[in-house]
């Protein structure tokens, strides 16, 4: 549902809050979250807080987002983290559909059990699943898959033993070489951090110990990116404060 609609840059851009009233997710739980974004529309989204996925005792619980961009339209996704308990089996799909000139920006942060409490993540998996299409053309398609206790979580080319890792994706029909220059230059507190630029695609990532960390990492790209493709200052909600 929708918690709340603002309008903290004018009445140009809608800021909507989305609430799972629950709070957690439980194995057999089936979300899904449908947004179009019609022509001209500024459209920004987040959460109030941390998504929990709770344990489970076999059945996988699944999200489905699904977003569309019409022609000259912005849509944000900007939601705060995503908690993995210990056992949880969670099944994240992502559909982005844009029109030739929308601008989809977003991330994605995941936290793979309770660090503060000294959970790991030892039991059950994590899927991902996100595709991205332009014009009727797949512009972007990555899977990834997290068992518990697999060798991918400990490996250099997987999570190298990190429990927090996230991705911005930024789709923009064009991606200035400055923008680009100057997200490069954006560093983050802990972990390790990385950009990759390809035709109307860049993508930040995250690995390393702090969801907050990914949080301002993230947060500092958009502020590159935003003034530059949107041609708005990137003013974060004031919901990640409270």
């Amino acid at each position: 549902m929708v918690q709340k609609a603002l309008y903290p840059e004018g009445e140009e851009v809608c800021q909507n809050i989305i609430v799972h009233p629950p709070a957690g997710v439980a194995g057999g739980d089936r979300l899904a979250l449908e947004v179009t974004a019609g022509r001209n529309a500024r459209v920004q989204l987040t959460t109030p807080g941390a998504a929990k996925w709770y344990r489970s005792t076999g059945a996988p619980a699944t999200q489905s987002l699904h977003f569309s961009v019409a022609t000259e339209a912005v849509l944000e996704w900007l939601p705060q983290e995503t908690i993995v308990f210990d056992g949880a089996v969670a099944e994240l799909d992502t559909q982005i559909v844009l029109a030739r000139d929308a601008i989809f920006i977003g991330w994605e942060i995941v936290c793979l059990g309770r660090r503060f409490a000294g959970e790991r993540f030892a039991k059950g998996r994590l899927a991902q699943r996100l595709v991205a299409r332009r014009d009727g053309v797949r512009q972007w398609i990555e899977r990834a898959r997290f068992d518990a206790g697999s060798a991918l979580l400990e490996s250099p080319v997987g999570l190298a033993s990190q429990s927090v890792f996230g991705t911005l994706l930024a789709l923009l029909p064009l991606v200035p070489d400055r923008v680009v220059v100057a997200c490069r230059e954006v560093g983050s507190e802990t972990g390790e951090v990385a950009i990759t630029h390809l035709p109307g695609v860049l993508l930040a990532r995250y690995r390393g110990d702090s969801a907050e960390a990914a949080r301002n990492y993230f947060t500092a790209i958009w502020g590159s990116l935003r003034p530059a493709t949107v041609g708005r200052e990137a003013i974060p909600p004031r919901i990640w404060n409270t």
